[in-house]
């Protein structure tokens, strides 16, 4: 080739991509303009975008939040020497931090505040366990629709996942977001409480459009259809507490490591597989509509047998079923690997939150644990539970309606 032919080559390629950099010349145009022209004429909504979610308000905001795609939810012991007075600082300094956070700025003393950013849809919420008002002298108190939930039959508690003083459950549109801030609320914490056990887990509360859905489980089942949303009349009574008068605006949370067995729920038929939770798998619809959020039929009949089974999960936890007790119920799937074993865990930790942990959770477990086909492929590792504290207002702290 001479010096001539390849400066005509390189100019030539040169051309060639200048054509498709600039997006309008020659074949890269035509291309371009192919492309275009598969494209779909409704291109469906905009993408979800994260925000910034205030930190103030009469309750606690990760509570009606949709919940995120990373999350993480902490249990820490009181130290001995901690009073009442105690965990009132440790509730400033954490108010504090988690205000910051939520507007995306640094904490106090934050030695990585490039990591503090806004509109990532962070909440944390926080609570106190049962036994933490009697270490601190406030057993009297202790708001009576918080009460220990039982172990039940079917459960196979580790101490490793249960129980504990103090919670956090931290909530992002990214891991690195909840790491950081975590870190930061345990650095805070470490001269009044010690960590008991950390969970994560994650959710996918958006489809393929982009719009919000409500998610699912590693069963592949629609996880939390039954919500009600904020604005229906029931939510405020399902959810709130109102006594004692310093607790008003505050809720319960039970949190449940629930273990699923992945490989034996492989082995079912597409309908053994809807027939033990009540839904299709397609649309989370109940098997007598087509809808996820039409109303179950629970006296329609197919062959002389209920369509929707007597030991579904969906027809043993409905409300009709539990003289109209409902939670609010918040899924974060998880996956382990313990490289010492060899064995891999995975699952559900299943978060509960109610107005009365007594008279609603209680009693819709205790019916699921006698009866649900679920059972057979599930089994709770860790248990433990709390009072979720009222929110704060710009200028207060969580607990200041009784610590302060």
């Amino acid at each position: 080739m001479t010096d001539q032919t390849r400066g005509q080559a390189r100019a030539t390629r040169r051309g060639l991509l200048g054509a498709a950099g600039a997006g309008g010349l020659g074949v890269a145009a035509g291309a371009l303009a192919a492309t275009r022209l598969q494209e779909p004429a409704d291109a469906g909504p905009p993408p979800t975008v994260p925000g910034t979610i205030s930190p103030y308000g009469a309750h606690q905001p990760g509570v009606t939040a949709a919940t995120p795609r990373a999350n993480r939810v902490v249990a820490l012991d009181l130290r001995d020497d901690v009073d009442a007075d105690g965990l009132g600082r440790l509730m400033r300094l954490w108010s504090g931090s988690i205000a910051a956070a939520a507007l995306g700025r640094p904490a106090p003393a934050d030695t990585a505040r490039d990591l503090a950013q806004a509109n990532v849809d962070l909440t944390v919420t926080v609570g106190w366990g049962y036994d933490a008002f009697d270490k601190v002298g406030l057993a009297d108190a202790r708001p009576a629709a918080l009460v220990k939930v039982p172990s039940f039959a079917h459960d196979r508690l580790e101490k490793r996942w249960s129980g504990g003083d103090l919670m956090l459950l931290v909530g992002a549109a990214d891991d690195t977001t909840v790491t950081h801030v975590l870190r930061r609320l345990l650095l805070d914490a470490e001269p009044f409480a010690t960590l008991r056990w950390e969970q994560d887990g994650s959710w996918r509360g958006i489809g393929a459009d982009q719009a919000p859905t409500t998610g699912r489980n590693l069963f592949g089942q629609v996880d939390g259809t039954g919500n009600l949303l904020p604005d229906d009349p029931l939510f405020d009574p399902t959810v709130w507490t109102k006594t004692p008068d310093w607790f008003a605006g505050g809720t319960t949370l039970v949190v449940r490591r629930i273990s699923m067995d992945l490989d034996e729920w492989d082995t079912l038929t597409r309908a053994e597989q809807e027939a033990s939770v009540g839904r299709d798998l397609d649309v989370g619809a109940p098997l007598t509509g087509t809808g996820e959020r039409d109303d179950p039929d629970f006296a329609a009949e197919e062959d002389g047998r209920p369509v929707i089974a007597a030991d579904s999960h969906m027809r043993l936890s409905h409300p009709d079923h539990n003289g109209g007790a409902r939670i609010l119920r918040r899924g974060l799937n998880y996956t382990t690997y313990d490289p010492a074993t060899g064995q891999r865990d995975a699952g559900l930790v299943f978060c509960s939150f109610q107005a009365d942990l007594g008279a609603q959770f209680v009693p819709i477990q205790r019916r699921l644990d006698q009866g649900d086909a679920l059972n057979e492929w599930t089994t709770a590792i860790g248990s433990a539970e709390f009072a979720v504290l009222p929110g704060f207002a710009e200028g207060g702290w969580l607990g200041d309606t009784l610590l302060s």
